[in-house]
């Protein structure tokens, strides 16, 4: 049997310095992060460094970077905002679901190309 990797529990008030609200708004846990640097920002709490280390060679959600961190969702925004403000990181919206085809559309087009053979 393989042994279930435990969660670190962290306090949620120790990576947030105690704030109720992060500084940037907007973010959501499908918000995706990536580094705008390619040096280490110094002088960063070591959350914050672990945080921008692990988006350094690529995009993450803000979900997956919690996962990542194991950290709450709630503290990894925190943590996010932080180095968005201080210009370490940079943040997008989700990308927005597809919206529904009209399926009239979709069979016209199949015969369409039936009809080509």
């Amino acid at each position: 049997m393989t042994a279930v990797p435990r969660r670190r529990m962290v306090p949620a008030y120790l990576a947030t310095g105690g704030r109720s609200r992060p500084g940037t708004a907007g973010f959501d846990r499908l918000t995706v992060l990536f580094a705008d640097r390619t040096e280490p920002p110094r002088e960063l709490e070591p959350e914050h460094q672990r945080l921008w280390e692990l988006l350094r060679p690529g995009a993450l959600t803000v979900v997956e970077a919690a996962a990542h961190l194991c950290l709450p969702v709630s503290a990894t925004v925190f943590l996010a905002a932080d180095l968005v403000e201080a210009g370490c990181l940079r943040a997008r919206a989700p990308i927005p679901r597809a919206q529904q085809t009209d399926r009239s559309i979709v069979e016209r087009l199949l015969v369409g190309l039936r009809a080509l053979r």
